[in-house]
């Protein structure tokens, strides 16, 4: 069973790698989340204007690369040049450790390929990348080692298919939480697993009775972003089973505690 599926298993997700050692969305960012023993990792998904799957999280080039303009507007060609480790600093924008040295805006493809034993997450930004990511995942024979997420519900409409797994939509996982809320019993589902910000609406997410109400269901639920040790134990001891986390090392050492 897929680690991100199994209601028994409490993993550490590596968030866009091991984003507060290195680069986020980059290949030595994976690799790092992979050393510090990141059960999955998790990072997300854009199209060039040539239709070509990059892993980037924003709409732009601005915030983590020495280039700017809107993704969806730029060819590959321009995208792949950018320096995806310009702007990086652990220490708050004193040093730059990563500038300069060749931390690029990967393809889906090439993440896939450099990583063929991993589990992946991956969240698809906009409903115009689905179907590029549908047909690297296909080419790459990864699919079942895949969970395929998104806030868009309409940008998971291709993978609703028994073999693709799938996250819920925002839409499906806030109908749940008000059905949680009150009490009602939850219907069928076309997801596999939840993936939710561990605070939302002023609130607290991942109350016990949430999490009930998604196992009843044979969903795992995943909280992103927890870095403070504290809280991730407190999540795994009101049965969230995945911890999304910029530090996969220090959440694995955590876990033995929880």
């Amino acid at each position: 069973m897929h680690v991100l599926l199994d209601l028994t298993a409490r993993p550490v997700i590596g968030h866009r790698g091991a984003r507060a050692h290195a680069p986020e969305n980059t290949l030595p960012s994976f690799r790092l989340g992979v050393e510090q023993g990141a059960d999955a990792i998790e990072f997300d998904v854009r199209v060039t204007a040539d239709g070509v799957p990059v892993v980037l999280h924003d709409p732009t080039l601005d915030r983590t690369t020495d280039l700017s303009g809107e993704v969806a507007r730029l060819p590959w060609d321009r995208v792949r040049v950018a320096d995806a480790g310009a702007r990086f600093s652990p220490d708050g924008g004193r040093t730059h450790p990563w500038r300069g040295k060749d931390a690029r805006i990967p393809t889906l493809g090439e993440v896939v390929a450099a990583f063929p034993d991993t589990p992946l997450l991956i969240e698809i930004k906009t409903p115009t990348a689905s179907d590029a990511v549908r047909r690297v995942l296909e080419e790459h024979a990864a699919v079942s080692r895949s969970v395929v997420a998104s806030a868009h519900y309409a940008a998971l409409e291709p993978f609703r298919d028994p073999r693709f797994n799938v996250g819920a939509s925002s839409v499906e996982s806030t109908r749940l939480f008000r059905q949680a809320l009150l009490g009602t019993r939850p219907g069928p589902v076309r997801y596999q697993a939840l993936f939710l910000p561990f605070r939302r609406w002023g609130m607290m997410i991942p109350s016990r009775r949430f999490v009930a109400a998604a196992r009843t269901l044979g969903c795992p639920m995943h909280v992103w972003t927890v870095n403070d040790v504290d809280l991730a134990i407190r999540f795994w001891r009101t049965g969230v089973c995945g911890i999304v986390t910029d530090s996969p090392g220090t959440m694995r050492a955590a876990r033995d505690r929880a």
